[in-house]
């Protein structure tokens, strides 16, 4: 069983920077994405970023040039640096990390949620 903890979510204002984080922890034999999704209300979750276990990642267009992952292979943990936050990234941010656990079966896991609020 892989559990994900996250943290980092806030209140910031509009231009505002946060940073996520989220570890992966439990029965991991091999990570191979780690990224973030966002649900805001009364929409659809949308993936955010994703990276792969050899460092290529793919951002939503509306994030790029403003948000950075990056991940600390030893500790099994991802950030996102978010930076210039805009209303419209008003959100809950989930972490998601695939790989394979121990026994050699495919794990997808999700993180509790951590809500970004941009005021304006």
């Amino acid at each position: 069983q892989v559990q994900l903890v996250e943290s980092g979510g806030g209140v910031v204002q509009d231009g505002e920077s946060l940073t996520l984080s989220c570890r992966a922890s439990g029965s991991i034999s091999t990570i191979v994405s780690m990224g973030w999704y966002r649900q805001a209300p009364g929409k659809q979750r949308e993936q955010v970023v994703i990276i792969t276990s050899d460092g290529v990642t793919n951002y939503l267009d509306s994030v790029k040039c403003r948000f950075i992952i990056s991940k600390d292979n030893g500790m099994n943990t991802a950030y996102l640096q978010m930076n210039d936050l805009k209303p419209k990234d008003t959100a809950v941010y989930y972490c998601d990390v695939m790989g394979y656990d121990r026994n050699r079966s495919v794990f997808n896991s999700w993180g509790q949620g951590a809500q970004v609020t941009v005021s304006s």
